[in-house]
This record gives C-alpha cells, structure tokens and sequence, in this order.
C-alpha cells in the first residue's frame, strides 16, 4: 500500500504547481521571486487577485518548511487547514472550471441588425434579458443593451419626438453605431474559465456581456453569453469548487 503523504509534501507539491502554471502561462522570469510573481499575476488573474495574501504568506511559510531550498529535506509539517487551503487555491490555478459548461445555460437569443427597436424592446421584455447579440450578414455587429436602449428612449421623449415612429422605423444596429462595442462587449473561445471571464469584467468596468464562440470569433455563431448579473454566481462557483 502507497504511504499517504506528509502534509509538508503536500503543500510543497501544490506550492510548485502553482509556482509552475503562474510562470508557464505569463512566461514570468524563472529567477523572480514567489512574492513577486504573485504581485505581478494579481494584475492578470482572478483568482491570484482574490487571494493574493493568502499566496504572499503561503510562500513565506514554504521558505520555514523546505531547508536550504531543497524540496527533500523538509523541516516542518503545515496544518491540516492550510495544506487543504493551498491545494484549493492550486486547483483554481491550475484546473479553473470551464465558463461554457457551468454558466452558459440556455442558448444564446440574437436578432438581425435589420430589425426594429421596437421587436428588440418586445423581445427583451418577454424573455427577461438585458443584452442581446446583434448580427449582420454573419458577423457580430454588437450587442443591444436594454440601459443603452432606455437612454436613446429617453432622449427621443425629451426631444418630443414621435416614439412610435422611432421604435418602428429605426432600426437596431443604427443605436450600436452611437455606441463603442468593443468597450461593451468581449468573445472568447469555448474554453474560457471563469477566472478569465472574471477578469474581463474586473479590467473593464464598463463591459455589459461576454459572448462564447467556439474559437472566438465575431463570424461565430454564439454558444453562450455572460453578462454582468452572471458575476455573483461565477464567484459562488469558484467558492465551491
């Protein structure tokens, strides 16, 4: 029967995998230091960000653990709690959870850049959704957001215009032309993790949705959307994980 591991092993094991995985998918310097590799993934990753002091204090305990930086000779076992603590946190590093296949749960709803506001509005009304993918001879044009479209409602009420004319007469992608899309939406592959979906909304503040292709592209047909109400249960799911 294989001997269960120390809990200095364990933590020395999971220490390494994040140490590894952080320099490999950053191409971060082998000769920084554990400390500053956490710094400088805090500004590009999710989970490194979240726990941060938690990575600062388990690197000063891995110097207390390992003698003369030999992984072999280890003069110190960690506690239960912690050992399971860093292995958590290895295993967000390492193997986040896929955003398609944990977030993504009904299929995308898009409309033609031909169509009215007035369908759109309709639309969002009776299917309870804020942003929609707008498409154009196959290709992403933007996204229809329901805040974008009660501000351009409004001013059209404030002008004293006919909103009746307005809804039904213009069409959808003339509002996304007022707009910056690339600043309101982003698409990634299908193999996006929600730490990096995550990150996405934490970088821009002002982004509305995260549309899933499968390799990415604006000519894609959409598998799933994530928009900015998705962000307390991407969080829930990277507690529970």
């Amino acid at each position: 029967m294989q001997k269960a591991q120390t809990n200095a092993r364990r933590f020395i094991n999971a220490y390494n995998q994040i140490d590894y995985a952080l320099r490999t998918q950053y191409n971060f310097k082998r000769s920084m230091s554990f400390s500053d590799l956490i710094r400088k993934s805090v500004l590009v990753n999710h989970v490194v960000r979240k726990y941060e002091d938690d990575l600062i204090d388990y690197g000063r305990l891995r110097n207390a653990i390992v003698h003369r930086s030999n992984d072999e000779f280890l003069i110190a076992e960690p506690h239960d709690e912690v050992v399971e603590a860093i292995e958590r946190i290895c295993k967000l590093i390492t193997t986040p959870p896929n955003a398609l296949s944990t977030i993504c749960h009904d299929d995308v709803l898009t409309v033609d850049a031909e169509v009215n506001i007035k369908s759109v509005v309709k639309l969002m009304a009776s299917r309870s959704f804020s942003n929609i993918p707008v498409y154009k001879d196959g290709s992403l044009l933007g996204v229809a957001n329901g805040q974008k479209l009660l501000e351009q409602i409004g001013k059209v009420l404030l002008a004293n215009k006919n909103i009746d004319e307005f809804l039904e007469k213009t069409k959808i992608q003339s509002i996304l032309k007022t707009d910056s899309p690339f600043k309101q939406y982003e698409v990634v592959n299908a193999h996006a993790t929600i730490d990096e979906i995550l990150d996405l909304f934490y970088q821009n503040r002002k982004l509305v949705a995260v549309l899933i292709t499968k390799n990415g592209s604006m000519q894609e047909v959409p598998l799933g959307i994530i928009t900015t109400t998705n962000v307390v249960e991407m969080n829930e799911i990277l507690d529970n994980y």
